[in-house]
C-alpha cells in the first residue's frame, strides 16, 4: 500500500511535468502561453492510486453517465409500445364479426389510451419527494391498459401472420427505440455522437465491424446448426426447434415490395435500434452501476433471448458478447451497428438464394 508521501511526492512530480509543455515553433514554455493550434501537442499524464485493482474494459472511452431511473422507463416504456403493436395487430385484422367486433374496438381504443396516458408518464423523471405517488398512478394505466388489451385481443382472434404484422411489429419494437432515445438522451443533456462516440475513428470502427461479420458468420451457422441437433435430442424432452416467425414470413415474401421493405427493416432499422439500447444503453448502465459481468452476460443473454427462438439463442448470445467486445475495443457504436447489418444481410440473402433454389 502507498505511503501518503510517496503520494504526495508523485502528484508535485506529475505536477510539475504538466506545467512547462514543448511547442515545435517556440520550444520549451508554460502551458498556459500555448496558442490554440498548439493545443494538439499537449500531453496530459495522470495517475491513479488505489488500493485494489480495478479492471479496465478494452479502450472504451466513458460517455455519459446513464441514469438508473431513466433506463428502467425507457425499457418500461419499450415494452408497453411492444404490446401497443401487438394489440394493434389484432385491431387490423380482427376475426371478429358483428357486435362482438365492436368491442373489440372498444376495449382495444380503450387500452391504447391507457398505455398512452402510462408512456407519457414515463416520460418525466422520478422525483424522490413523489416517487410513490408516480409509481402507482404510472402502474395503474399500466396494469388497465394491459388488461383491457388482453380481454380485446382474446375477442379478436388470431390471424396467419403476414409481412404487415411484421412490419407493424418491427416499428413499435425498433421504431418505438429511436423515438424514446431522442427523449431518453434529452433528459441526460447529451447528443448522439458523444454518447455512442459515433465520431470516434468511425472509418475505421465500420471497416472492424464488416471483418468481424464476416468471420463470425460461418461459426454463428455451425452453432445453429449444432443447437437445433441437440435440442432434437435432448431425452425426455419434445424439443422440435423451428425457424423464427420473422425468418418464416421473410422466406414467404414473394412481392418485390414486401421484400425491400423486410430489407430495410432486417439491415437498417434492426440493427440500429437494437444496438443503440443493448451496447449503447443497457451494458454500459449496467457496467457503470459496478457490475461488469452481468452487464456483459446478463445483456447479452437478454439481447439473445428477445428473439425467442431456442435454436438461435446460442449463436446469438456470442454474437452479443463479440459485439461487446468490439465496442469496448473500438469506443464508437459504429463497429457494432456495422456488424449487426452485415450479420443480417448475409443471412437475408441466403435465405432467398435457398428460397430461390428450392
Amino acid at each position: 500500500m502507498p505511503r501518503k508521501r510517496d503520494f504526495e511526492n508523485l502528484t508535485s512530480k506529475t505536477a510539475s511535468r504538466s506545467i512547462w509543455r514543448k511547442s515545435p515553433a517556440r520550444g520549451l514554455c508554460p502551458a498556459s502561453e500555448l496558442r490554440k493550434d498548439e493545443v494538439r501537442f499537449v500531453q496530459v499524464r495522470f495517475c491513479i492510486v488505489t488500493r485494489a485493482a480495478m479492471p479496465y474494459l478494452g479502450r472504451m472511452q466513458s460517455g455519459p453517465v446513464w441514469k438508473p431511473n431513466a433506463i428502467i422507463r425507457l425499457l418500461i416504456s419499450v415494452f408497453i409500445c411492444v404490446y401497443c403493436g401487438s394489440l394493434l395487430v389484432s385491431l387490423l385484422q380482427p376475426q371478429a364479426v358483428g357486435k362482438l367486433l365492436v368491442r373489440v374496438y372498444v376495449m382495444g381504443g380503450a387500452s391504447l389510451l391507457c398505455l398512452a396516458i402510462a408512456l407519457v408518464l414515463l416520460r418525466r423523471p422520478w422525483e424522490l419527494e413523489e416517487l410513490t405517488r408516480r409509481v402507482g398512478v404510472t402502474l395503474g394505466f399500466f396494469y388497465a391498459g394491459f388488461a383491457l388489451g388482453a380481454v380485446a385481443q382474446k375477442w379478436a382472434g388470431v390471424s396467419a401472420p403476414n409481412v404487415a404484422q411484421m412490419v407493424i411489429s418491427a416499428i413499435a419494437f425498433q421504431g418505438a427505440i429511436l423515438i424514446l432515445l431522442i427523449f431518453f438522451l434529452r433528459e441526460h443533456g447529451s447528443g448522439w455522437r458523444e454518447s455512442f462516440g459515433l465520431e470516434r475513428r468511425w472509418q475505421k470502427a465500420v471497416l472492424s465491424g464488416l471483418m468481424v461479420a464476416i468471420l463470425f458468420l460461418p461459426m454463428a451457422w455451425l452453432l445453429q446448426k449444432t443447437s437445433m441437433m441437440v435440442l432434437d435430442h435432448l431425452p425426455y424432452l419434445s424439443l422440435h426447434p423451428e425457424e423464427q416467425q420473422a425468418v418464416r414470413t421473410i422466406r414467404g415474401a414473394t412481392a418485390l415490395g414486401e421484400r425491400i421493405t423486410l430489407g430495410i427493416v432486417t439491415i437498417i432499422l434492426a440493427p440500429l435500434s437494437e444496438e443503440l439500447l443493448f451496447r449503447g444503453v443497457l451494458y454500459p448502465g449496467i457496467r457503470d452501476a459496478g457490475f461488469s459481468r452481468l452487464a456483459l452476460w446478463g445483456n447479452s443473454a437478454l439481447f439473445a433471448a428477445v428473439h425467442m427462438n431456442a435454436a438461435t439463442f446460442l449463436p446469438l448470445l456470442l454474437l452479443a458478447v463479440v459485439l461487446t467486445r468490439l465496442y469496448e475495443r473500438t469506443g464508437n457504436l459504429l463497429a457494432c451497428i456495422s456488424t449487426h447489418s452485415l450479420f443480417n444481410a448475409l443471412n437475408f440473402a441466403l435465405l432467398f438464394w435457398t428460397s430461390a433454389g428450392a
